[in-house]
């Protein structure tokens, strides 16, 4: 696959990503911790904005494993 359609591709992914994960974080946050403390809703935050690095990570691990084979 040519390296500018595997970026493309990529970041459609990494914008679809993100608006779907920000989507059900807040879903669940809004179903969940309706009557939680200010400390929980922080931490729940804290870590579900830390999360969508993981899959964004492997997105862009793929993106890149085209420029990697070429450089060779």
């Amino acid at each position: 696959m040519p390296p500018r359609l595997r970026n493309f591709i990529g970041t459609l992914l990494l914008i679809a990503l993100v608006v779907i994960y920000a989507l059900v974080a807040t879903t669940v946050a809004v179903a969940q911790l309706q009557e939680s403390s200010w400390l929980v809703h922080l931490g729940f935050f804290a870590l579900s904005g830390l999360l969508w690095i993981i899959p964004a990570m492997f997105i862009i691990s793929w993106m890149a494993r085209g420029r990697k084979k070429r450089s060779g």
